[in-house]
């Protein structure tokens, strides 16, 4: 499923381009993992991405490329119109102050033996900025920006609940007053009654800093919430993307649509379309010939099993990897 070079975000000047980016991993036995391949997308200013799939579609590795925590096997990442691939080390460090991240398990991602204090300013350390006044002066401004208290500087990640820590670890982020970050499922590990509260506070702080995300996420009712754009990845590759209302009202690949037919709904009387996929995701390291989904594809024919598809733009800078989109019956749905 390969992506075109004009990749699908949507703005004419991007912050964030992707452009046919690859990673493959060579294990000890001498096989390969084709953890991403040829992917393309991009990000305008101000604009949320969300990368949607199941687990083992390579939206972790991606977004480790994106960060700069592992290096592409082929293709390249352009910030601000400057190719990482080729940016020189005064860019590259430019870049890691304005690209940040907030991890899935705010259990794990904070320093258990740290002070709050300590925790936040270190970003702040490791790039020379400032003087020890200074950064505790911007530590409890941060603190007030994601609503907790001065007090907690003084404090250590075990005396939080979940969500506070995650509170904690989007003020680390923000110290270097990013424009671009990263978000990895960054409410699946919390309760369900303080989800929203997370989300509306990314979306506060997006607003008010003037930040573009890139979200991993599962829940499918949160990326048709609060993403601009999305991309449907399925065994390294991109199966589908575009603006979320068109994609999510009108989805065109199989994957795609069998990914929101599976969205639970409060209906007795529901019943799924047909069409729905069977059996499970394939290997990255033997992925199938052709298409990567026609194994378990309803809709596979001779084609799809010798000549992986090309994305085709569709309505509303969408677009498709699928050699039958024409054919496919139309399907009306939504996570709702």
């Amino acid at each position: 499923m390969r992506s075109p070079d004009d990749g699908g975000g949507g703005a004419a000047t991007p912050l964030l381009e992707v452009r046919d980016l690859t990673r493959h991993f060579r294990m000890r036995g001498g096989g390969v993992v084709r953890a991403v391949e040829n992917i393309s997308f991009r990000i305008g200013r101000g604009e949320t991405f969300a990368l949607v799939g199941e687990s083992g579609c390579g939206k972790t590795t991606l977004t480790k490329l994106v960060l700069g925590l592992e290096q592409p096997t082929s293709g390249d990442i352009l910030f601000d119109g400057v190719a990482l691939g080729s940016a020189s080390p005064a860019q590259l460090r430019a870049y890691r102050r304005q690209a940040q991240a907030v991890f899935q398990d705010p259990y794990a991602s904070l320093n258990p033996r740290l002070r709050v204090r300590t925790i936040i300013a270190e970003p702040l350390m490791a790039h020379g900025i400032g003087d020890r006044a200074s950064r505790r002066a911007r530590v409890a401004e941060l603190l007030d920006v994601v609503g907790l208290p001065a007090t907690a500087a003084d404090l250590y990640p075990h005396e939080f609940s979940g969500g506070q820590r995650q509170r904690i670890a989007i003020a680390r982020a923000l110290a270097l007053k990013p424009s671009f970050m990263v978000l990895d499922e960054p409410i699946s590990a919390l309760d369900v009654s303080i989800r929203a509260q997370i989300l509306n506070l990314l979306a506060d702080i997006q607003e008010e800093f003037g930040l573009t995300y890139l979200v991993v996420a599962h829940d499918l009712a949160l990326v048709e919430h609060f993403s601009s754009h999305v991309g449907v990845m399925y065994l390294g590759s991109m199966a589908e993307r575009g603006p979320t209302a068109t994609v999510f009202a009108r989805p065109h690949h199989p994957y795609t649509r069998a990914l929101l037919a599976s969205v639970p709904r409060p209906d007795p009387d529901h019943r799924p379309p047909a069409g729905v996929i069977r059996g499970d995701i394939g290997s990255a390291m033997a992925p199938p010939p052709g298409c990567k989904f026609n194994p378990r594809c309803p809709y596979a024919t001779d084609i799809c099993t010798t000549e992986a598809p090309t994305a085709r733009a569709l309505e509303a800078d969408q677009l498709v990897a699928c050699h039958h989109t024409e054919v496919i019956p139309p399907l009306s749905l939504s996570p709702a």
